[in-house]
């Protein structure tokens, strides 16, 4: 039997990728808005998660995962690129150097934890996703989306924060930091619920699909199994 995907699941998968790779590169810049100091990746990272939602919701956990993966080899090879730019030399005449390093030239540190960290959040708001849709009946969207990005954001910052930073920002600065960068991103999602809302239920309504997860094995590596 030959497995395809629909043009709905492909594109959000276009656009789960793009804010992925969008969102390494916007961290590296720090803003502050109303006294609140955050990376610029929160304007778009919080967007994977809830097209992760849809998607889980929609299609299921196995969908989910085969686009989980999908970034994660995405934000994997545009960071390898992106280390091999930047130690090609420059032409003499190139002036911008030091800024493109800036941006592209993320230490391997930050990169491991970046991968780690969005890998281990993802498949976490999967998994509650799909579980809870299943111990629900398929009722309580709002709750359950909340509920599992506010898992899969947690884990997300618990796990990137130290990774890239301990030894270098004090451990209470650090404990700040992840917990403010996990309610923005959680907040995120409750500011966009409706429209979260809306999009999943005009999926569902075109694709004719609403999986439960019942007889899906969760290993994270059954890539193949869509």
């Amino acid at each position: 039997m030959q497995k395809t995907v629909s043009v709905p699941f492909m594109l959000l998968g276009i656009l789960f990728n793009i804010c992925l790779v969008a969102s390494n590169l916007l961290e590296a810049k720090v803003i502050q808005v109303f006294g609140i100091t955050a990376t610029a990746g929160l304007i778009v990272f919080p967007i994977s998660y809830i097209i992760n939602d849809c998607i889980a919701e929609v299609w299921g956990f196995k969908k989910a995962r085969l686009i989980i993966w999908s970034g994660f080899i995405s934000n994997f090879l545009v960071i390898g690129f992106a280390q091999i730019a930047v130690r090609l030399p420059a032409a003499p005449f190139w002036e911008n150097e030091e800024g493109f390093n800036f941006v592209f030239g993320m230490a391997p540190r930050i990169a491991c934890a970046s991968l780690i960290a969005f890998l281990i959040g993802s498949f976490l708001n999967a998994y509650v996703m799909s579980k809870m849709k299943i111990a629900s009946g398929g009722k309580n969207f709002s709750l359950r989306a909340i509920v599992s990005t506010l898992i899969g954001e947690s884990a997300d910052s618990l796990l990137f924060f130290p990774i890239a930073f301990i030894g270098i920002i004090p451990p209470a600065e650090l404990l700040i930091m992840i917990g403010t960068q996990a309610f923005l991103k959680s907040l995120y999602e409750v500011i966009i619920l409706p429209v979260t809302i809306q999009v999943v239920t005009y999926i569902k309504k075109i694709e004719g699909a609403d999986v439960y997860d019942t007889d899906t094995s969760y290993h994270i590596l059954k890539v193949k199994d869509i």
